[in-house]
């Protein structure tokens, strides 16, 4: 059964404050509380970076941004929530891969996830990293590979969860570097930490926050990190892309979307006060524990980027024959 939760993030501002930032209330947006569906459950990445971000969100626009939690059904029930409300601009939604592999996943969904969603603005991203447990005998990515190579289907490597964006990372690699690996899909990040924490599992691709944990008892080791650019946390640690493997670009992320027919002024209104609640200090020393990377790309970027990153992942699933969990 799918859960939800709802919160409201508050803001009240002086008026000259919302004049300057041109969210005066004689405007015809927002007409009231802004509510953000988030289809994954309080407290999760997801969660935690539209609480953060819509905290600032509230303050910059002059009402109330309501949190409501709806999960389920591989985030069709908070997509389904937000195609039912007005297409007035009070509702958007917070979403992440399942925008891009749910078509190739799931059969009957009554809409079109290119035509029926619009961008408008890329939240956060989650770099992963490639690690293996602290037996392994490869100290980077080269020397996994090679082993790999030498023990075809014999090297595990965990993923939260299946057909997640670390399993599409995992299957990219084997692709990319021609080797054959053994998949082990978790519920959760923590759940496969646990597991090369405890020598359980010999490799995994997980986000740089789940990581830490069992690197910090020095019980597992990071070889890479699967985004384009160097991670934050880890700014010694090569991506796969300057490791051989060029372009190479698949992190977990979160973005903000709106119902087609949503106005587009409203639209660009709504990212431009994204962006400003990115650029925050404050906001951005929240999120910094969570191993969140902020964004905030126009909706032109993120419609650029989700055609790229729908492109590549619906080969991946199926050439590789990726199932739902």
């Amino acid at each position: 059964m799918p859960v939800r939760r709802r919160s409201v993030i508050g803001a009240t501002l002086a008026a000259p404050m919302l004049a300057r930032h041109g969210w005066a209330q004689s405007n015809d947006w927002p007409k009231g509380p802004v509510r953000w569906v988030v289809a994954f459950a309080a407290g999760g990445a997801a969660d935690t970076v539209a609480r953060n971000i819509g905290v600032r969100v509230a303050e910059i626009i002059g009402q109330q941004v309501t949190i409501d939690n709806r999960t389920g059904g591989n985030a069709v029930v908070a997509q389904t929530a937000v195609l039912q409300a007005p297409k007035d601009g009070q509702t958007f939604l917070v979403d992440a891969a399942n925008q891009l592999t749910n078509e190739f996943l799931i059969k009957d969904i009554p809409f079109s996830y290119e035509k029926t969603w619009l961008p408008v603005s890329q939240l956060s991203i989650f770099p992963q990293v490639v690690a293996v447990k602290e037996e392994f005998p490869a100290k980077t990515i080269q020397e996994y590979i090679a082993a790999a190579k030498a023990r075809p289907d014999t090297i595990s490597y965990g993923t939260p969860p299946a057909a997640g964006m670390g399993h599409m990372a995992g299957e990219e690699l084997q692709k990319r570097a021609g080797i054959k690996l053994i998949h082990t899909p978790y519920r959760g990040g923590a759940d496969a930490a646990r597991d090369i924490g405890a020598g359980a599992i010999d490799s995994v691709i997980i986000t740089t926050s789940s990581i830490r944990p069992p690197l910090a008892n020095k019980k597992a080791r990071v070889l890479a990190v699967t985004s384009a650019r160097r991670a934050v946390i880890f700014p010694d640690v090569p991506t796969l892309a300057e490791s051989g493997f060029p372009g190479f670009d698949l992190s977990d992320w979160n973005g903000l979307f709106a119902a087609e027919g949503t106005p587009p002024a409203i639209i660009q209104r709504m990212q431009q006060a994204v962006a400003e609640a990115c650029k925050d200090a404050k906001v951005q020393e929240r999120l910094a524990p969570s191993g969140a990377e902020l964004v905030a790309s126009s909706p032109a970027e993120f419609g650029a980027w989700l055609k790229t990153q729908r492109t590549l992942l619906g080969q991946l699933i199926k050439d590789a024959n990726i199932k739902l969990g």
